[in-house]
């Protein structure tokens, strides 16, 4: 098998993970599923994918590449002061849990009895911590962090703030636009992180 086809094919699995990932609200998405929506065999779909979390983790983060998800946190990464830095981080984040909802709804549903899905879950969602820190190391670095926190605790406090969960249920459940959503929690991050 040539080098543009093993992509093509992986590729095509990756998005088929994806789409019934989507479509599955959170009840589970069989290898053979994901085999079948590709439009291969399942030996062929283990050639490339040898575990279902090895998998539904390489989803994830194919659709972070698609949806271009490194230029989304540009500002944030080449903010000069700390509290630049917290505001474009939430920006970027907050703004691109509306697109990646649909998948992150069904890992949450699936994580406590899935283990792959967990896997996958607790990969992103590292990934996004790591960036609640590198926010909170800036402030930190600026002498803008609240002295009342360690920046481990701070990290903790902006990771929990910025939950796709809390998201949900103000957006969803208590039905706040979106705009409010970004505005309102830079306020209270400021309000609970930063000094003055």
């Amino acid at each position: 098998m040539s080098s543009d086809n093993s992509e093509t094919t992986r590729d095509r699995i990756l998005n088929a993970a994806w789409g019934l990932l989507e479509a599955s609200h959170g009840k589970g998405v069989r290898m053979t599923d994901i085999a079948k929506q590709a439009g291969i065999s399942r030996q062929a779909l283990y050639l490339h994918f040898s575990k279902r979390s090895e998998l539904l983790i390489a989803t994830t983060r194919y659709i972070d590449e698609v949806k271009g998800v490194d230029a989304r946190f540009e500002a944030s990464r080449k903010a000069k002061i700390g509290t630049e830095r917290l505001d474009a981080f939430i920006d970027a984040w907050g703004n691109y849990i509306p697109e990646i909802y649909g998948v992150a709804k069904a890992l949450l549903a699936m994580k406590d009895t899935d283990e792959a899905a967990d896997l996958a879950w607790d990969d992103r969602m590292q990934a996004v911590r790591h960036g609640c820190e590198t926010a909170i190391m800036a402030l930190a670095n600026d002498g803008t962090l609240l002295p009342e926190y360690t920046p481990e605790q701070a990290t903790d406090i902006l990771w929990t703030m910025l939950s796709v969960r809390n998201w949900e249920q103000l957006t969803m459940e208590c039905k706040w636009s979106q705009e409010n959503y970004i505005k309102t929690t830079k306020s209270l991050a400021r309000r609970i992180l930063v000094v003055g």
